[in-house]
């Protein structure tokens, strides 16, 4: 029988960091971080540069699995864009609504990371632009007039969900109520062919979308 191998300094450091500043926030202290890792100082400096650029590794490492996991989920809804965006709002909500929510990390860090040149912020932003990506395709696909303009509504629908429930925990988001908000972005835009025709002869118009 073979065991598999401890991680090595840098791993654990990685490990102890994504926990640590999810559950504590990413002011955690460096001397919390290297307890929970059992390493010595000298590790995280040699592999990451101090505690900005192990921040900054933590989150990337995070967005990788996030993204992974939006993918996944809209995966399992199967071919329709509508139903694999509705499957994603629905899994944050009963995220959110878990006993173990401590709310979303890259809010929190933005929030935390006062410096606007820590590199914690470009790995932030990075995240949010993939996730705009992956709804934009969606509502594409889908023939929504405004795919980009509702890819922004979601993601502002998504900030708050998970806004309120970290903020609330006694009041988490109703899922029902963020359903219903969801659908209402994804059918608020018609696509162009269901435009109608102006009786007055100006051309076709469309519904005005919130």
């Amino acid at each position: 029988m073979t065991s598999s191998a401890k991680p090595g300094p840098r791993e654990r450091l990685l490990l102890a960091a994504q926990e640590l500043t999810y559950t504590d926030g990413v002011g955690v202290g460096v001397d919390a971080l290297l307890k929970a890792a059992g390493v010595a100082r000298r590790s995280l400096y040699e592999h990451f540069g101090g505690k900005e650029g192990l921040i900054a590794e933590v989150l990337r490492r995070s967005t990788a699995e996030d993204v992974a996991e939006y993918r996944a989920t809209m995966e399992a809804a199967g071919d329709d864009p509508r139903a694999r965006l509705l499957a994603v709002v629905d899994r944050l909500g009963r995220i959110a609504a878990g006993p173990d929510f401590h709310g979303c990390r890259y809010l929190a860090a933005d929030l935390a990371l006062t410096d606007p040149e820590h590199p914690g912020h470009d790995v932030t932003r990075a995240y949010r632009r993939t996730l705009h990506g992956l709804f934009t395709d969606e509502l594409t696909a889908l023939g929504h007039s405004r795919p980009g303009f509702a890819a922004d509504q979601l993601l502002i629908l998504v900030d708050g969900l998970l806004a309120t429930g970290a903020a609330r925990p006694e009041d988490r988001p109703p899922a029902v109520a963020v359903r219903e908000l969801a659908e209402h972005i994804v059918d608020a835009g018609p696509p162009p062919a269901a435009a109608t025709t102006d009786p007055r002869g100006s051309g076709p118009h469309h519904k005005m979308t919130l």
